[in-house]
């Protein structure tokens, strides 16, 4: 006999009238976990129209947007924070109401529809959490968002389709991100809200399924189950508001920038999926598209599967070991996720710098805005931008204390300030210093001052210090200096203007933009190095004298920015 829809809703008691479902028997928090799911959405709702009133979806403004919500919007952090983490809250709920769902059989005739509603709702959360991580535009949500749609794109026949739908274009761009925010607060929204509502109201026609297969008499609703739902309530949203204080709202990475690599990872709850793939080597993509569909088949099959009619938990021990074992497989691989990356130094570090990037770009975005090409170039506001970016792609290499090729002295915060000169003075040859260069093992090597008397080094390098253009240099250690130098240093060097030294560099204006600019433009000349006793190329044909000269004033900037502990350099 043919089952029509219509029969199929009759016969589950579906069909039109009736009373409000009352309660299967007593009252209980088991039943607690769809009223506080609804009211996670209205908290989404609300937050998420607060956060609309002050997000511009375009390419070049969404992470200033976010920024300023963030740091200057009066208590924008805990908006934003609230919005992020009701969405974690949202998944962690839904996943207890999917396990009280089933351990109470609540998947079983006449209920399958609402148990598939519920497995479909689940799954739209899910996207919903997706489409908002990229909104932000940040490295985090850029490369993880890059990464989702990738995999997407690698389902057979379709993903073409799939990407062309997601990216507007051939790139990432405005397409991008106006078709997720499209996505993200009209049609996933629509699309949940009218879900929700035909899933509440079916569950509330079919009542709450009480545990086991004894009769329960019916009971009211009010007061005690409204009591129970308003304490959840509360205890929710009072955990949510303390971690969110706690925590300070949400992280916000720099701006997305796709030439800057980054180490992308997903949304906490997807991370078990992100370990799998690490494992699963060059079948990656296959087991990322594979596993959520054999998830999310075995969740919409178990009301087919399990067609007996007793609902004792001890009869269905079967069905319920194999979603224990499938909730135990996701916990253990999101654990294991995170784990390893906790075990990982080099991930840490590489994190920790992006932190420090990000901390950067918030700070030059909270004083001299965002400018109008866009987030990613936050960065050139930055003091000595140009020189910044002359000295990573030309100088960095050699003199920074991270690169792994270096070959010259270090160059970084404090470098010719008074620590730095007197560290030099004691150890010229050390590994910050000289000690990379040929110089440092020659008979030419610059002997170590580490034996004279502190007050005497004091002179010294205050000497030294005055030459470089300082204003707050100390006149008496200076005169005392410069006593110091015609005993012990002026063998070697010379302090007469443009005069070079008879074995050594000549030290007048060492320190100064002027010198950087000569020595950077030449550092093989009489004056400075000498062709045999430098390394160093020389620029002035390679490099612009315009960038050559923010260079040197970079250098010289250098004295004054925090310094690193020195101290080490002492040893």
């Amino acid at each position: 006999m043919k089952t029509t829809v219509r029969d199929f809703l009759r016969e589950r008691g579906l069909g039109g009238g009736g009373t409000p479902a009352m309660l299967a028997g007593r009252a209980s928090f088991a039943y607690v976990f769809g009223t506080v799911l609804v009211f996670l959405l209205v908290v989404e709702a609300v937050s998420g129209i607060a956060l609309a009133a002050f997000y511009a979806p375009s390419s070049t403004d969404a992470w200033g947007s976010v920024a300023y919500v963030q740091d200057q919007v009066t208590l924008g952090w805990l908006v934003r924070g609230v919005h992020f983490h009701a969405a974690s809250a949202m998944v962690i709920v839904a996943g207890l109401h999917l396990v009280q769902t089933a351990l109470y059989g609540a998947y079983k005739k006449p209920r399958e529809l609402v148990w598939w509603l519920g497995i479909l709702l689940m799954m739209l959360i899910l996207a919903w959490a997706v489409t908002g991580y990229v909104l932000r535009w940040d490295q985090a949500g850029y490369w993880a968002n890059k990464v989702e749609v990738g995999i997407a794109a690698a389902t057979p026949v379709v993903g073409g389709v799939i990407r062309k739908l997601a990216l507007g274009g051939n790139d990432y761009g405005n397409l991008t991100l106006t078709r997720f925010y499209a996505l993200h607060v009209l049609i996933l929204p629509a699309v949940v809200g009218a879900l929700t509502a035909g899933h509440v109201m079916l569950a509330r026609k079919l009542g709450p399924t009480p545990l086991g297969d004894r009769e329960r008499t019916p009971r009211p609703r009010w007061p005690d189950q409204t009591l129970r739902n308003a304490i959840a309530i509360a205890m929710v949203l009072t955990v949510l508001v303390v971690y969110v204080v706690a925590v300070r709202g949400v992280e916000l990475a720099a701006p997305a920038d796709p030439s800057q690599a980054y180490d992308a990872r997903p949304l906490w709850y997807f991370r078990w999926l992100f370990e799998l793939r690490d494992l699963s080597g060059r079948a990656e993509k296959v087991v990322a598209l594979v596993m959520p569909a054999i998830v999310a088949g075995a969740l919409v099959a178990l009301p087919l599967a399990d067609r007996a009619p007793t609902r004792e938990p001890r009869a269905r021990v079967a069905y319920l070991g194999a979603l224990a074992g499938l909730l135990a497989v996701i916990g253990g691989l999101t654990v294991a996720s995170f784990a390893g990356d906790a075990r990982d130094k080099q991930l840490a570090k590489r994190n920790t710098q992006a932190e420090q990037r990000a901390q950067l770009a918030r700070k030059l975005a909270r004083l001299n805005g965002v400018p109008a090409s866009g987030a990613a170039d936050v960065f050139l506001t930055a003091p000595m931008a140009r020189a910044r970016a002359v000295f990573a792609t030309r100088c960095k290499s050699c003199h920074d204390a991270e690169s792994m090729d270096r070959k010259g002295p270090m160059l970084g915060a404090g470098h010719f300030n008074r620590s730095w000169i007197r560290a030099f003075l004691k150890n010229p040859s050390g590994e910050p210093f000289w000690g990379r260069t040929k110089l440092a093992k020659s008979d030419a090597a610059m002997k170590s001052f580490a034996q004279m008397p502190a007050a005497e080094l004091d002179g010294i390098v205050e000497l030294i210090y005055s030459e470089s253009g300082a204003t707050d240099v100390d006149a008496d250690k200076r005169k005392r200096g410069l006593d110091v130098f015609e005993t012990a240093c002026s063998d070697c060097h010379a302090r007469e203007d443009g005069m070079p030294g008879t074995s050594a560099p000549g030290l007048s204006g060492v320190g100064s933009r002027a010198y950087y600019l000569s020595f950077i433009s030449n550092p093989k000349s009489a004056f400075h190095m000498g062709k045999d006793k430098s390394e160093m190329p020389r620029f002035d044909k390679e490099i612009s004298l315009a960038d050559r000269d923010a260079l040197a004033e970079y250098l010289v900037w250098l004295r004054g920015a925090t310094p690193p502990d020195l101290a080490a350099l002492d040893q």
